[in-house]
């Protein structure tokens, strides 16, 4: 069986749409209608018309999509792909977390459950987190969650004294600087470029510190130069194709694995045949629970409106 030619041919009779990650399989990435990063596919499942949503990435998004069309319906190709910055905020520690802190405006990282989001004021991916942070009155206390490392960056950033919750993402957490160091030594002339959910050692060494399509923008801006570039691998198929003369090397992980890269054991769970199987089945579909979806939604808009 042709899987490709059959999902797009159930995609056509079942008005659905596919939206997936950059850190997707390249074979996802290319069927996909829309591939972006956490707020190009929070902003294209608000926008959307089809009636499925087949999302390509891991649980938070799909939940963030079905906060958005709590009508429509939301299948993952893989119920199972989570997400350990998500996993590393569980809710009713979260709630009492805030529960101590009242006088706090609370910002969550769209990485995270469809609870936490409940539990927050306002929602940031990384490529508006900055302009968030920076939206809220200077006089303001802020507690921010759940990513300790991208909120670190933003402290350094903004000068803003937040509240940090103690979470990260062991996909960005992975790099090695020693391995880096070697790497850089093999490729001098090579610039590098990171994702702020990275330890703060390894962006002090680079040229250039944004979200997963921040990157991609910049590599784009500047095709002539050469990077090593530290983040989930699977960007790297984005990249390569739309800038196919441009060199680039994934910055090493500190432990050995199929590619020497970090990779997301979770991303990687959805694969062709799976995508085919629930949109022919349209399972398994994400649900949340009403209740949830009416507290989360705000928050998610005021994002949205922001980043207008």
């Amino acid at each position: 069986m042709d899987l490709v030619k059959e999902i797009k041919r159930l995609k056509e009779e079942k008005n659905a749409v596919i939206l997936a990650h950059y850190y997707q399989i390249g074979e996802i990435q290319d069927i996909a209608d829309y591939v972006g990063d956490s707020l190009g596919l929070s902003q294209k499942a608000a926008e959307t018309d089809a009636d499925i949503i087949v999302f390509a990435g891991v649980h938070f998004m799909a939940e963030t999509a079905k906060i958005l069309n709590p009508t429509k319906t939301v299948v993952l190709p893989d119920v199972n792909a989570g997400c350990s910055l998500a996993d590393s905020c569980p809710p009713e520690a979260f709630e009492k977390f805030t529960k101590a802190h009242p006088d706090h405006v609370v910002i969550t990282y769209v990485n995270c459950s469809a609870e936490i989001k409940a539990l927050s004021d306002i929602v940031c991916t990384s490529s508006n987190a900055l302009k968030i942070v920076n939206s809220i009155p200077k006089e303001t206390p802020i507690i921010f969650a759940p990513d300790k490392n991208l909120g670190a960056y933003i402290i350094k950033e903004t000068g803003r004294d937040m509240l940090l919750w103690d979470g990260s993402c062991i996909v960005h957490e992975a790099f090695s600087m020693d391995k880096l160091i070697e790497l850089h030594k093999k490729y001098p002339d090579y610039k590098i470029i990171a994702h702020p959910e990275s330890e703060e050692h390894i962006l002090n060494t680079a040229t250039y510190i944004g979200s997963t399509s921040g990157m991609i923008n910049y590599v784009k801006e500047h095709q002539d130069q050469k990077f090593i570039v530290a983040t989930e691998a699977g960007i790297l198929h984005k990249m390569q194709q739309e800038m196919p003369n441009t060199e680039l090397v994934p910055a090493p992980a500190k432990e050995d694995n199929t590619c020497a890269c970090s990779e997301c054991h979770f991303m990687k769970m959805n694969t062709l045949q799976k995508l085919y199987d629930c949109l022919l089945n349209e399972s398994p579909q994400i649900h949340v629970p009403e209740h949830i979806i009416d507290r989360a939604l705000l928050p998610i808009e005021r994002m949205l409106e922001l980043s207008k």
